[in-house]
């Protein structure tokens, strides 16, 4: 909930923070994450928790060993700040997060003035890359990602001419990757029949949608999170609509399963996750997440971004230690030096990770080959599913 209060905000952080050591050697060295685990965009947060504790696990025991301090963001920018606060404090090597980009916009400021690199998980945002000189992403922009998907949709149904568009006018990053659907609806020549705003915090959309629905879209685009915009499909479909359905970059996790239940079938979303590339990285992470699970399992691309944020850093540093004079460690530089060192070391460098093979432009955004689109595919049980990468 975007509305929580600050007070309850600082209650949450103080309740989920959790420091977990990896290896305790004389490299050892703090890396913080930022990312909501409460509020309406926990569900988002929760998957990039699991990446990072995925990613932990996996570089155990490696050198140079990594301290991992989590806050709760919550999922508004006042929460964010109180997170961010806690981790500049604690002197990190790095940070990684925040979860979305309005929360990237208050709060990465903060740590490009004070010198740590920080790397975003899912800040798809236009701009993020230029808030500072130490700021960073994983997450493809959304200039890459929003047109794929309305590209597809097109391919499968062309007799497509009329749009309609959905988006939460109160998220940054809802209102950035709508503008980037519009344009490449107009691009094709589609007639963009209908503009709703809606907000994060909506749970009822039947005045809205029945508005729409009487300028006779074939083709519906959502930009939401994953409450509100799940919410909306599921009324979508009970009001009627019965043609394809495209959603933006927040909707893309299976916790939108029980959210929307049978009514997200047909969905589809562009992915910048894979989960068959075969390489050792993305094996590695597919084990790891299907300890306890069923055998099929995939990770969700939020899931898959959080552990590729981790190894850039584990590795970048990594990189960094073995061009240092011998006998010389990571922990005896001055941190401001190690900061500067460990950023430009990242940014050089090219990483084979679950979302393929990864560089970085010199101001920090994300170069990235692979990427697909996915229908959602639910399960008779109407609250689970999958993600069906199309061809």
């Amino acid at each position: 909930m975007r509305s929580l209060p600050l007070a309850l905000a600082v209650v949450a952080l103080g309740g989920v923070l959790a420091s977990c050591s990896t290896n305790r050697g004389d490299q050892q060295l703090r890396l913080g994450a930022g990312v909501a685990l409460t509020g309406n965009g926990g569900l988002l947060g929760q998957d990039a928790r699991t990446g990072l504790d995925l990613a932990r696990q996996q570089f155990a025991g490696k050198q140079p060993g990594l301290e991992l301090q989590l806050e709760d963001t919550g999922s508004d920018e006042a929460g964010a700040t109180v997170a961010f606060r806690r981790l500049i404090n604690a002197k990190p090597v790095a940070i990684v997060g925040p979860s979305f980009s309005q929360q990237g916009f208050a709060v990465m400021p903060m740590a490009d003035r004070a010198g740590i690199p920080v790397i975003g998980v899912s800040t798809t945002a236009e701009g993020i890359p230029q808030i500072g000189r130490f700021v960073a992403r994983v997450a493809s922009p959304v200039t890459v990602i929003a047109p794929r998907s309305l590209a597809k949709a097109v391919q499968l149904n062309p007799g497509i001419r009329r749009v309609a568009v959905f988006f939460a006018q109160d998220d940054v990053f809802c209102t950035s990757e709508s503008q980037i659907f519009q344009k490449a609806i107009r691009a094709k020549g589609l007639e963009l029949v209908a503009v709703q705003r809606t907000s994060v915090s909506d749970t009822d959309f039947q005045i809205p949608i029945t508005n729409v629905l009487r300028s006779r879209p074939q083709l519906v685009v959502i930009s939401a999170l994953v409450s509100d915009g799940g919410n909306l499909v599921r009324q979508l479909r009970e009001l009627g609509y019965t043609g394809p359905i495209v959603a933006g970059n927040g909707l893309n996790t299976p916790n939108i399963y029980p959210v929307c239940q049978r009514h997200c079938d047909g969905l589809m979303i562009t992915q910048a996750y894979n989960p068959s590339l075969d390489n050792p990285s993305n094996r590695s992470l597919l084990a790891a997440f299907r300890k306890g699970r069923p055998a099929d399992a995939v990770p969700p691309q939020v899931t898959a971004q959080a552990f590729t944020a981790y190894q850039v850093v584990h590795e970048a540093l990594a990189s960094l230690k073995a061009s240092l004079p011998q006998g010389t460690s990571l922990t005896s530089l001055p941190l401001g030096e190690l900061r500067q060192r460990l950023l430009k070391t990242l940014l050089a460098g090219t990483y084979q990770t679950p979302l393929g093979e990864l560089r970085f432009s010199p101001e920090g955004e994300v170069l990235q080959r692979e990427f697909s689109v996915a229908r959602v595919s639910m399960n008779p049980d109407g609250r689970s599913g999958r993600f069906v990468l199309l061809p």
